[in-house]
């Protein structure tokens, strides 16, 4: 009974000498622009929700830390990215090659919006017909058929 009890105070103490794992809103804002690594979601540093995420926790202690220096935002995801990799950043830069991930699904839409309208436009299109010459021997034939068929149907 004792060892249960001091084992309860000790687990108490214990939990409450660990951070809260909660993140300030100017380390959730930096961390909205980093990417999560860790392989297992596809968030960002800013959001990932799994429990001690073993890439996630370490950069926002990271990130604190350096708000705490008095570093500004761009200063901070510059380093990060610096120590980490550009796949640090939750979404591509807007210079270079990366320029394409930004401007390839635009191009791609209105590319397959052109394939589209001119498939409408070619099928739209009615081919033109040339006049009939039709022997009237024949048309009379083919009405004195159709008139006597008409009769049959009617009796």
């Amino acid at each position: 009974m004792l060892k249960t009890l001091l084992l309860a105070t000790l687990a108490v103490v214990s939990v409450a000498q660990t951070s809260s794992g909660i993140m300030s809103a100017d380390t959730k804002r930096v961390g909205s622009r980093l990417a999560c690594l860790c392989k297992a979601c596809n968030n960002t540093v800013g959001d990932c929700l799994m429990l001690d995420c073993g890439y996630c926790r370490p950069v926002r202690e990271h990130i604190a830390a350096l708000q705490a220096q008095g570093k500004d935002d761009q200063t901070i995801v510059d380093q990060i990215v610096a120590e980490t990799g550009k796949q640090a950043l939750a979404a591509p830069p807007t210079e270079g090659f990366s320029l394409l991930a930004w401007v390839m699904p635009a191009v791609a839409s209105l590319l397959g919006l052109g394939v589209v309208l001119l498939v409408v436009r070619k099928l739209m299109q009615r081919p033109k017909l040339a006049p009939a010459n039709v022997d009237p021997e024949l048309l009379n034939r083919y009405k004195a058929t159709i008139d006597k068929d008409l009769d049959d149907l009617d009796a």
